[in-house]
């Protein structure tokens, strides 16, 4: 692994409490924009965002949903157990009964037996029961049974679940949360955080880059709970990196393969590690390394191959792959983690909020923007920005060492 040390102490900065937005605006397009250009840092608004970025430019869009993963049930004698519903083990859609991984509220008052409660959809009264599985250092595999048969599992968790806000947030759900924790553009089932650079978006901003000659695609990365874990470990290279589902239409990587030369802007970390993934699915099919039914790009395979193809060719590469495959989109997993040395492939600027001292997001910002990162970030401590997940918003354009 060709990366030198990473002392995750250089990427911590000061985060007082009151600096951590817990609300939304009531505005989405109301929050401030931090302009990072270069050695320049400028302070606008992000519904001027469409006068900041390069003219015909493609912004890339995230867009999974969030589901509503958190479960509450009560075991006979009282106690509160609270099931966080990772990931599907035998996919979405299935109906009935469905093993899903997840996290455990308050375990140990759950090591056995059989959780129900009654849930009411629409006049009809559906019973959901769990039931532990299996367990791992980080998951527990749960099954859930429900008595509706024709009941989706994700769509019963519109009934019974909550949304998950994130844990720095420190409150209860309200209901506005039901809207406000989701993209305006949000169509399919699968997070559990919100892709939160984009919850900025709204029609009028999207009209204004329109009329800026920008176009807009769609990506889908469904955003596992790993992503509020800090990095705990003094050298970040031994940090383990979550793994995300992926899902790319073959009509987005032909329209991506015409915008290279125009720019490539992701909406969020989550589109800009999904890209990136991208390119080195391509590079490993150059290399002759077909991918089964799923691919998988591993946490540190961008920095042992010893490759260099344009990005073109790596595109192209996918392509050709899904035309003889006969798909039309591809699904796999990424576990890419992008610190400071990362050569970027695709992406030209970056919309993102602010990020977590010492998060793998704040590494991946660092590594786009180089040192400018610091500067920004005691910037907007200066000037009364808002951080996190319903804070303000950042643009940050590419190190030209990158």
């Amino acid at each position: 692994m060709n990366i030198p040390p990473i002392d995750i102490k250089s990427y911590k900065y000061p985060l007082p409490d009151d600096r951590i937005a817990r609300f939304p605006l009531a505005d989405r397009d109301a929050s401030r924009l931090l302009i990072c250009r270069g050695n320049s840092i400028e302070p606008g608004y992000f519904k001027s965002l469409a006068s900041h970025v390069p003219a015909g430019s493609m912004l890339v869009f995230n867009n999974t949903r969030v589901i509503r993963a958190r479960l509450i049930f009560h075991k006979p004698g009282g106690a509160r157990i609270e099931i966080f519903c990772l990931q599907p083990e035998g996919g979405y859609g299935q109906r009935g009964s469905a093993i899903w991984k997840c996290m455990i509220g308050n375990a140990r008052k759950w090591k056995s037996g059989l959780l129900t409660r009654d849930i009411e959809v629409g006049g009809l009264k559906i019973e959901l029961s769990a039931s532990l599985i299996s367990k791992t250092a980080e998951t527990t595999s749960v099954r859930f049974d429900w008595t509706d048969q024709e009941m989706p599992f994700e769509q019963l968790l519109e009934y019974a679940g909550s949304i998950p806000l994130p844990p720095y947030l420190n409150r209860e759900v309200e209901m506005s949360d039901n809207v406000r924790y989701q993209t305006i553009y949000a169509q399919h089932n699968g997070s559990v955080a919100a892709p939160t650079a984009g919850l900025h978006f709204t029609p009028a901003v999207m009209e204004s880059l329109e009329s800026a000659g920008c176009t807009f695609e769609y990506l889908t990365l469904h955003v596992g709970a790993g992503t509020f874990r800090p990095v705990s470990v003094a050298d970040a290279r031994e940090h383990h990196m979550h793994e995300e589902e992926l899902i790319v239409e073959r009509s987005f990587l032909l329209r991506l393969l015409q915008y290279l030369d125009r720019g490539i802007i992701p909406v969020g970390t989550t589109s800009m590690r999904s890209l990136e993934s991208i390119y080195w699915l391509g590079a490993a099919l150059l290399q002759g390394k077909i991918p089964g039914s799923e691919f998988y790009i591993g946490q540190w395979e961008p920095y042992s191959a010893n490759v260099s193809y344009p990005a073109a060719e790596a595109i192209q590469a996918v392509i050709d792959y899904m035309k003889t495959e006969n798909l039309q989109s591809i699904r796999g997993f990424t576990g890419i983690m992008i610190v400071p040395g990362y050569q970027f492939r695709i992406c030209n600027a970056l919309v993102t909020n602010f990020h977590q001292p010492q998060s793998t997001l704040l590494l991946l910002v660092a590594a786009f923007a180089g040192e400018i990162w610091k500067n920004a970030y005691e910037f907007a401590l200066e000037n009364d920005f808002r951080f996190l997940s319903y804070g303000d918003s950042c643009l940050f354009f590419r190190n030209e060492t990158n």
